[in-house]
């Protein structure tokens, strides 16, 4: 089955789209990458989901119509990954959405929200599209996140000593898979999402992020902002839990600056790379973690990789395309991977990882312009991941 999955994370810049060949073979799921595209939001509908985002008041007619376009600019994305990927043939797309809110209160997820109605793109591919797929794991108990949590334990499993997946997304969260116990997930805390924040406040809204991580190497970790930032409850939280921009977001750090002021903006980006460095590393550390797999677009800030690796001495740290997952298109596969799992029964959350009371069956269907014909349910879940190379050019 040709699987095309679209992914927008919170960051909110770009839908990713990655198509991938997948199959079940004995205990094994096999995936051959097949390629992948970035698509750019447009300007105005990237400003207005950021000024609906929390803590921003928003109105039900802004939701409607951010639902709307953003649903049109996913159906855009996946038009041109069915042309320019798959030479016009698929089977499925599995969309992601983008996440406006995620409602948690004291460590529970009580609900999460992903707009981009599936019914834009149904209609512009034909194809049938399973999408709202962190739902069914919050009702079930669980965080709904992070659900990449599930294809890592199955690209991990069988790797010497304590591996782990980190994704340096908005968020960052972490997949470690010990051997002989279950695997856990969960996320660390903010990767990019208030280095983000920090570009655009200082640059008055011209630059977006820190390109190259330029920004941070051109300053100094502040120690009295740094450690004001690592108070926060969130860090001492058992897992599984999860988090997003309603608690990393502008007014958290300004608030941060109000308490712990810093004189130049290059320190407040460094203090916050290395944030995020330290946190996602303590979580490794706790863990036994002996490698690390990393994702994600702060894999692109080699400040933010360096910084990692020194707090992290000893365990090596590589690009998930070492193991034929390209790092910037990974959480697009997985959710390729979790919609391929829905459409043969089969559940898309490990209970280990997101707290749920059981593994639920993820996600909605719209169908396409035809009738809908799912596979057989598959017997049994894989219990491994195998990637097969991708096709030359």
């Amino acid at each position: 089955m040709r699987v095309i999955g679209l992914m927008s994370g919170t960051s909110h810049d770009a839908i990713e789209a990655a198509a991938a060949d997948l199959r079940l073979e004995g205990d094994a799921l096999v995936m051959r990458p097949v390629g992948a595209l970035g698509t750019p939001y447009p300007p105005d509908l990237r400003a207005r989901i950021a000024a609906a985002l929390p803590p921003a008041a928003t109105s039900v007619e802004d939701v409607c119509r951010l639902d709307t376009g953003i649903g049109r600019a996913f159906a855009d994305a996946a038009v041109r990954a069915l042309e320019e990927l798959c030479g016009g043939a698929a089977d499925l797309v599995v969309s992601h959405g983008q996440t406006v809110h995620h409602w948690v209160e004291n460590g529970r997820v009580h609900g999460t929200l992903q707009l981009g109605r599936p019914a834009w793109i149904a209609e512009a591919t034909g194809l049938p599209v399973v999408s709202d797929l962190r739902s069914a794991d919050v009702a079930a108990g669980g965080q709904g996140a992070p659900l990449v949590g599930a294809v890592d334990a199955l690209l991990l499993r069988g790797r010497p000593g304590t591996p782990a997946a980190l994704n340096l997304g908005g968020i960052a969260n972490v997949t470690v898979v010990p051997q002989g116990a279950d695997p856990v997930a969960f996320d660390t805390g903010p990767a990019n999402a208030l280095v983000d924040a920090a570009v655009r406040h200082f640059s008055g809204g011209a630059a977006e992020y820190d390109e190259d991580g330029r920004g941070a190497a051109a300053g100094r970790v502040h120690p009295g902002l740094l450690h004001r930032l690592l108070q926060d409850p969130y860090y001492r939280r058992p897992a599984p839990k999860s988090t997003g921009k309603e608690h990393f977001h502008l007014p958290y750090l300004l608030d941060a600056l109000a308490a712990e002021p810093v004189g130049r903006p290059e320190d407040v980006l460094a203090t916050l790379t290395r944030l995020t460095a330290v946190t996602a590393a303590e979580a490794c550390r706790a863990r036994g973690v002996t490698e690390l797999v990393v994702s994600g677009g702060g894999v692109r800030n080699p400040v933010m990789l360096r910084m990692l690796g020194e707090e992290l001495p000893g365990v090596p740290l590589r690009p998930s395309d070492g193991l034929g997952v390209p790092a910037a298109a990974k959480e697009a596969l997985a959710f390729a991977v979790l919609g391929f799992l829905t459409v043969h029964g089969l559940p898309g959350a490990l209970p280990s990882c997101t707290g749920a009371r059981r593994a639920a069956v993820l996600g909605s269907i719209t169908p396409g312009r035809g009738p809908l014909r799912l596979p057989e349910p598959a017997a049994a879940p894989p219990r491994l991941l195998r990637v097969e190379a991708a096709p030359s050019d």
